[in-house]
């Protein structure tokens, strides 16, 4: 698969029909790696300053598959472009049918739809499961972009944390927005997602 490395920094415009959505697999661990390095050590929407390893990627993916919650990727002729997943927004049992995305978009590809199209199919795969609400947590009042993107599928802000975090020299806000998946508060969950205890 070709690396980042590989490909023009200012692609051209590519037709959303040409963006496929699929489930991650192992293979593609290692162009996610890129994408996510770039964003630790380049960007504010991960929080992170040491971009993971390999080795960390591959049990993060676990633990969001064992979770049965969708871990996804964009490709453009086999090339990796973008990836997203959800995961529990918190452990204890009463979140349980609350989930946190992650979008993230290779270097160079944004403004193609690729994010849109990511955060659509994830959102569809949630809302086949029990999950109710959606939550994205966004690096910094200034990421616009990711803002953006979320209100397009149906986020509403819903508050700020002012100066939580500091990175690249700056303290940096936090931005909260939500949606609800499926019938999210207006009927109580079936049970079919059993608590644990935490």
């Amino acid at each position: 698969m070709p690396s980042l490395a590989e490909r023009p920094s200012q692609p051209s415009a590519v037709p959303t029909s040409s963006i496929a959505i699929r489930a991650a697999e192992e293979r593609d661990l290692e162009s996610i790696r890129e994408i996510y390095a770039h964003h630790v050590l380049h960007g504010l929407a991960s929080f992170e300053t040491v971009p993971p390893s390999l080795d960390e990627l591959t049990a993060r993916r676990a633990a969001v598959l064992d979770l049965g919650l969708p871990f996804l990727v964009a490709d453009i002729d086999a090339t990796v472009v973008g990836y997203c997943y959800a995961t529990c927004y918190r452990p204890r049992p009463a979140y349980r049918y609350t989930v946190e995305d992650s979008v993230y978009v290779a270097p160079g590809m944004a403004g193609r739809g690729i994010g849109s199209r990511l955060l659509a199919a994830l959102i569809d795969h949630c809302e086949m499961g029990p999950w109710r609400q959606m939550v994205a947590v966004i690096g910094d009042s200034d990421n616009r972009g990711s803002i953006a993107l979320h209100s397009r599928l149906g986020f509403e802000p819903v508050g700020t944390f002012r100066a939580i975090g500091f990175k690249f020299g700056g303290w940096l806000d936090t931005v909260l927005m939500q949606r609800s998946l499926g019938d999210g508060a207006d009927t109580p969950p079936d049970g079919a997602y059993p608590s644990t205890s935490a």
